[in-house]
């Protein structure tokens, strides 16, 4: 088979492989849409995971059963899944409290175990889950939109009656899914780049541009403010939009030496709550809910939909200009 690996740091090539064979308890993936994420960038940095190369990157992936190892009942050929790419160890404090995402030796497919961006996968069978007729594209989100969703229950979204998140990237725009999924309907999503508020817009959020006098008018108004693009000036400035008893949220991975300000007088007087988020916990099933819920037109966040080789180049440079998720497809 074929398969994109990060052989060292910063060393990223196409490569043939020999095609994996499941063990006890393990299932073989023909792999048919594969996501780029952020992390798969800093997997190749060194600056998450293991380091621990060689690496097939790719966590957001869905695809056919092919074949199935010793022991696994429930998963049949021909099967078509989503992959769960976390893997915890079960037993240490935080999985004791059902938080296998802060697993103190928390792994995942695709970053110290190779994913999904090969022809063929070996997963355990307990971190697939079927899709039905859902198309491989939109069901290769649920592993983003379940962070989304751990992080909206981390703020208790729910509850929330307004929502406003800066970047209209991918992840902003799972994110106004995400919401809109747990009732929130006033959303507003802020970005620099006029086209992706306009395709924003189409999915019915209301787009503003930065400086504007429409984001002014927000100030100390929105009840969920969230961060979406990493960048400790945004993360700041979270707390001048949120209202009193409201709550931000820090989703973009800003940079790990990166420190902002933050008053604790302010967060007791106004009751402002802020929470962080990593990865998903176990809630693909939630997460392909919100997205069948949500209707037609997910599709359209798959911006470029591409060969191996194409991935590889992008894995080594950057993603292009303007583009919102990008995948590789198999045919």
């Amino acid at each position: 088979m074929r398969g994109v690996v990060f052989s060292a740091r910063e060393t990223v090539a196409l490569k043939d492989l020999p095609d994996p064979e499941p063990g006890p308890g393990e299932v073989l993936i023909e792999v048919r849409a594969s996501g780029i994420c952020h992390t798969d960038f800093e997997v190749l940095r060194g600056n998450y995971g293991a380091s621990d190369f060689p690496l097939v990157p790719g966590h957001e992936y869905a695809g056919l059963v092919r074949a199935v190892g010793d022991g696994v009942a429930d998963v049949t050929p021909g099967m078509r899944v989503v992959v769960d790419p976390n893997v915890e160890c079960g037993t240490c404090p935080a999985c004791a409290r059902g938080w296998a995402h802060l697993c103190d030796t928390l792994g995942a497919y695709g970053v110290d175990r190779d994913g999904g961006f090969a022809h063929l996968s070996v997963v355990r069978a307990s971190a697939l889950h079927p899709i039905g007729d859902m198309a491989f594209d939109v069901a290769a989100l649920a592993e983003p939109m379940g962070c989304v969703l751990n992080g909206l229950g981390a703020v208790r979204a729910e509850h929330r009656q307004s929502a406003l998140i800066f970047g209209a990237g991918p992840i902003g725009l799972l994110l106004a899914v995400g919401l809109r999924g747990k009732g929130v309907e006033n959303v507003t999503l802020v970005d620099i780049d006029e086209a992706r508020l306009t395709f924003a817009a189409g999915f019915g959020f209301r787009p503003v541009v930065p400086g504007s006098a429409e984001l002014t008018a927000l100030e100390r108004g929105v009840d969920l403010v969230v961060d979406a693009t990493g960048v400790p000036a945004v993360a700041q400035g979270l707390t001048a939009y949120i209202a009193n008893g409201g709550a931000g949220l820090f989703f973009g991975v800003c940079p790990s030496d990166a420190r902002i300000e933050v008053s604790p007088f302010e967060l007791f007087r106004r009751q402002i709550t802020l929470a962080g988020s990593h990865s998903l916990n176990h809630n693909i099933p939630e997460a392909l809910d919100v997205l069948r819920a949500f209707g037609p037109g997910l599709e359209k966040l798959v911006s470029h939909r591409l060969a191996l080789d194409e991935v590889a180049a992008i894995l080594a440079d950057k993603p292009p200009h303007g583009s919102l998720k990008v995948q590789a497809v198999f045919d």
